[in-house]
């Protein structure tokens, strides 16, 4: 995996995660090229919209829960949003989808966990830019995928890392969640 610096637009970012979701309708075969190109345009302005005060480059961690997208027994309103719009239902986006996953959008980094308990995946990593540096925008190989991967710049801890090394800080399965978007 290769990691360069970028500025902190969420393009790239929005771009990674919109692209992961889709690859699940185009996989499961019963969402046409056209359907999928419409998903993926509507959530990535969906998302945009959603995200464009809540993007903050220079605290990634800051907002991460706001941007993060949940499918846990409940669909994820805003992936929802953009199914409705080429006329899927929320009960065909379930078969569709993972039943259980999380997604997050942070600035400089795209992650996901499939199942409660299932291992942290990156799906896209840059580095922010020195002050004075021109900022080149790309995204990583995909988890998988050997290569080095550099340090993060001023030994910034991600909101990936945070979540390894304090533990899990969701509730137990015997719980409901209840989550939180506008």
């Amino acid at each position: 995996m290769h990691t360069l610096c970028a500025r902190g637009t969420m393009k790239p970012e929005i771009n990674a995660a919109v692209g992961f979701l889709s690859r699940f309708l185009r996989v499961k075969g019963h969402v046409n090229d056209r359907q999928v190109q419409t998903f993926s345009q509507s959530l990535q302005d969906i998302l945009a919209e959603q995200y464009k005060h809540h993007w903050f480059p220079d605290r990634p961690c800051k907002g991460s829960g706001y941007r993060c997208i949940r499918i846990n027994h409940k669909m994820d309103p805003l992936v929802g949003q953009a199914g409705q719009r080429i006329g899927l239902t929320i009960q065909q986006l379930y078969l569709l989808l993972p039943s259980e996953l999380t997604l997050w959008v942070d600035p400089f980094e795209v992650s996901y966990r499939i199942g409660e308990d299932g291992s942290i995946c990156v799906l896209y990593e840059s580095q922010p830019c020195p002050p004075g540096t021109p900022a080149i925008a790309a995204a990583s190989a995909p988890s998988g995928n050997s290569g080095p991967m550099s340090p993060m710049v001023d030994s910034h801890i991600s909101c990936k890392e945070e979540l390894m090394v304090l533990g899990r800080t969701s509730p137990s399965k015997a719980y409901n969640m209840m989550t939180v978007s506008s």
